[in-house]
């Protein structure tokens, strides 16, 4: 049947789905909205949202999800006429499994209809709001850790006349008001791949809001909780392949997400107004998220930049293409025993070895086709607690990162926006234009280059970037990736 044919995923053709398409287990006129979230990606949609469906599907019916997006109506347009349903493909080597996911209520554009929003933060039935927008959307100054005053965006949400237009001046409009009206408390629950992301949030907004008011600043946020969070799902960007794989079941979905087998959410159980029961859904529940933060920021996080940056430059599209490089997939392997799980401290019920050897395995997945290009955004925010933290690190307890100080020439490589076929790409990070333009003047001068982006002092710390060691490897590095390509600098960095 032609595509258009097909019938489109909503309430009314759900029982016409085939048995292999899992779907909701619940009647969804019966669930209430508990949850907002901002940032309706692809990541929320085949991670918490996920969990949450289990927990309806078990009888929890006050935990239905609301979903904002900041910007683009693109999830909306998609997800509003099929009444917020969409297709989760989990997919391995072994195929495709298909699962209809029905905990998100309604979807609203929060610039089109600003004050819907709001009031769906605000409704007293709101006890979570959670967050998947990426690191760059929290206004934070990378120096100081909380709040960058000198923004435009917080500069004129400000100046309160106009609707906020950053994250942190919409989430404390939000607590401002539920304070006001007395909605009841509420639990912000952070998943993106921040440091000890719910203090971290929490101090941006603190900051904000006593900017913002400082008679009553305290008092705004004072009724709401900030668990730290760790969130672990390869998921990568939806393609027309995929909408075509969901075609074949014989529906059409217009946004379906695809993801690996694996998922992890690891929760510090600190709500101010209670939450489903995650753990009966396999999510950790435990009194401190840091040391499997530190674990996947540094181990998967760190290793997917490594990849990503090494991979762009070679000429690689996907993980899995780099993981079948033989000498890309030993770096990986030197990157983690000899810098990175060094200074990953013990992490209880984990085994350092055995989880870097799985995430090998995910790597290698020849069914998830995720894209270098993806994870190589917005290095400007990752690097630091990726690698630089951890380079740092080793240098003080007297140790060389040499497997990191090649990543991070890897990067000044990728900022020329050419690969060594000579395909061209663009930079997507918010220092964008001020990266390229540094890179573009210093041509292929491996001193000029180093010389100019180490001097950009919201990615390097002064410690770093003024250490001699550190410097010398990563210029060496650079003039071996200029000069002979990726593979020549790997083959020099390990020459047996």
């Amino acid at each position: 049947m032609a595509p258009e044919r097909l019938p489109r995923l909503c309430n009314r053709v759900m029982a016409e789905l085939p048995q292999l398409v899992a779907r909701p287990a619940y009647d969804r006129r019966e669930v209430r909205p508990g949850i907002v979230h901002l940032g309706l990606g692809a990541f929320h949609r085949a991670h918490q949202a996920v969990y949450t469906d289990d927990r309806l599907a078990a009888g929890e019916g006050d935990w239905g999800i609301i979903g904002l997006s900041l910007r683009s109506s693109d999830v909306r347009d998609a997800l509003a006429p099929q009444d917020g349903l969409y297709t989760v493909l989990e997919r391995s080597a072994e195929g495709d499994r298909s699962r209809v996911v029905g905990a998100v209520l309604e979807t609203v554009t929060v610039p089109e209809t600003p004050e819907r929003a709001l009031a769906a933060l605000v409704d007293p039935r709101t006890r979570i709001i959670s967050l998947t927008v990426t690191e760059k959307a929290y206004c934070l100054d990378a120096a100081t850790g909380s709040l960058d005053e000198t923004h435009p965006g917080i500069v004129a949400d400000l100046q309160k006349d106009r609707f906020p237009a950053t994250l942190p001046g919409l989430l404390v409009e939000a607590l401002r008001r539920r304070h006001e009206t007395g909605a009841g408390r509420c639990t912000l629950l952070v998943c993106d791949n921040l440091p000890s992301n719910g203090e971290t949030v929490a101090r941006v907004l603190a900051r904000y809001a006593m900017l913002y008011d400082p008679q009553r600043g305290e008092s705004i946020i004072g009724d709401t909780a900030f668990p730290c969070t760790m969130v672990d799902r390869i998921v990568p960007a939806t393609t027309e392949a995929d909408r075509a794989a969901v075609q074949r079941l014989g529906y059409r979905d217009a946004w379906p997400v695809v993801a690996e087998p694996f998922s992890q959410w690891v929760i510090e159980d600190r709500f101010a107004a209670g939450r489903p029961r995650w753990e009966d859904a396999g999510v950790t529940m435990v009194t401190d998220v840091r040391p499997f933060e530190l674990m996947k920021l540094r181990a998967l996080n760190g290793a997917h930049s490594s990849l990503a940056y090494l991979g762009v430059v070679a000429g690689l599209d996907t993980v899995a293409d780099a993981m079948a490089e033989p000498l890309l997939a030993g770096f990986l392997r030197d990157l983690w025993d000899k810098d990175l799980l060094p200074v990953i401290p013990a992490v209880p019920g984990m085994d350092l070895s055995a989880y870097t050897a799985q995430l090998e395995t995910r790597f290698r997945n020849p069914a998830m086709r995720h894209r270098l290009q993806q994870i190589s955004m917005d290095g400007s925010q990752k690097l630091p607690q990726r690698l630089l933290h951890p380079a740092l690190d080793r240098l003080r307890a007297g140790e060389t990162p040499a497997c990191i100080a090649l990543v991070v020439a890897a990067w000044m490589r990728f900022l020329l926006q050419h690969d060594e076929p000579g395909n061209a790409y663009e930079i997507s990070d918010p220092l964008a234009e001020r990266l390229t333009a540094l890179a573009a003047g210093s041509g292929r001068n491996a001193e000029a280059l180093a010389g100019a982006l180490f001097g950009v002092q919201e990615i390097f710390d002064p410690a770093l970037a003024g250490h001699s060691v550190f410097r010398k490897q990563v210029v060496r590095h650079l003039k071996v990736l200029l000069s002979g390509g990726v593979r020549s600098a790997l083959t020099d960095l390990n020459p047996s």
